[in-house]
């Protein structure tokens, strides 16, 4: 049995949070690269360009790469032969992410009752999902994440019988209607099969595969191409002005499901995916 203090994650989490929010993964970034080398619009290719500029300051400067610096997102896998001390995890987790967002001036949008709306002043609490895991290591995973596309996500209770192609045809529907409002171009997390929370949790969870990575699966990678494609051709473009780069990426994740289901979650992400990694 190893074990971790709790100090060590609230230590983790406090410097992810500035890194997220200043810096965006390599990934994300050879994408917008190759991005700006194939978009086939003159101002789609210009406002590229403006979005790379952006990020070289924000790193350079250790300032946020958006003004939304999101609502923390943090996935826990702890191995199950790993002992946790000194506290409370959810504590340790928010108490991070506090440090974090006060000390990175990072903006705090958290209201504590969604009715009420009365901001919380430190960006907590953290949305949190544990996950059990073999061996004695901690893998920590922070990804923030904006409202502005978070708020054009779908969730659909399909029939098997809409089948592949209702698939498709919901998620294409997703991206279009989402058009400006999601700061594309997107990176696209889907989520097929589970239950009703499932499939949403498999879709925030395919964003934080490397950018463009194809699914393991020839079929599910398949899809995903067709579903780029598709999305691409409808022009919207960068920041919505039109152009051929309105989506960098389609990652889906998939779970088995009941006889009678199929559903489908859409999670859209802006060209800021922010998401890093650590293992304690």
């Amino acid at each position: 049995m190893r074990e971790i203090s709790v100090e060590r994650i609230t230590e983790a989490i406090r410097e992810m949070c500035m890194e997220a929010n200043y810096t965006l993964s390599p990934d994300m970034q050879e994408a917008l690269n190759r991005a700006q080398c194939t978009e086939e619009s003159p101002l789609g290719e210009e406002i590229l360009s403006m979005l790379a500029q952006n990020l070289k300051v924000a790193k350079e400067e250790k300032i946020p790469i958006c003004q939304d610096t999101g609502m923390a997102v943090v996935f826990l896998e702890i191995g199950q032969d790993v002992h946790l001390s000194g506290g409370s995890l959810t504590e340790a987790v928010n108490r991070g992410v506090a440090l974090g967002y006060k000390e990175g001036y990072l903006r705090k949008s958290v209201v504590k009752d969604p009715l009420i709306r009365e901001n919380t002043n430190d960006n907590t609490p953290a949305v949190i999902h544990t996950e059990i895991v073999d061996g004695e290591h901690v893998k920590i995973t922070l990804a923030p994440k904006g409202f502005g596309s978070e708020n054009m996500s779908k969730v659909y209770m399909l029939k098997p019988a809409d089948g592949r192609e209702g698939v498709k045809e919901r998620i294409v529907t997703a991206v279009k209607e989402a058009g400006p409002n999601a700061c594309p171009p997107l990176v696209v997390g889907v989520g097929i099969g589970g239950t009703f929370e499932k499939c949403a949790l498999l879709a925030k969870k395919a964003l934080l595969r490397e950018t463009g990575e194809p699914h393991p699966d020839a079929h599910i990678a398949a899809l995903e191409q067709e579903i780029m494609k598709e999305c691409n051709e409808l022009g919207i473009g960068p920041a919505g002005l039109g152009g051929s780069s309105t989506v960098l990426a389609v990652h889906i994740e998939t779970f088995a499901t009941h006889i009678a289901g199929l559903p489908v979650a859409v999670n859209i992400c802006c060209h800021v995916n922010r998401h890093c990694s650590r293992e304690l």
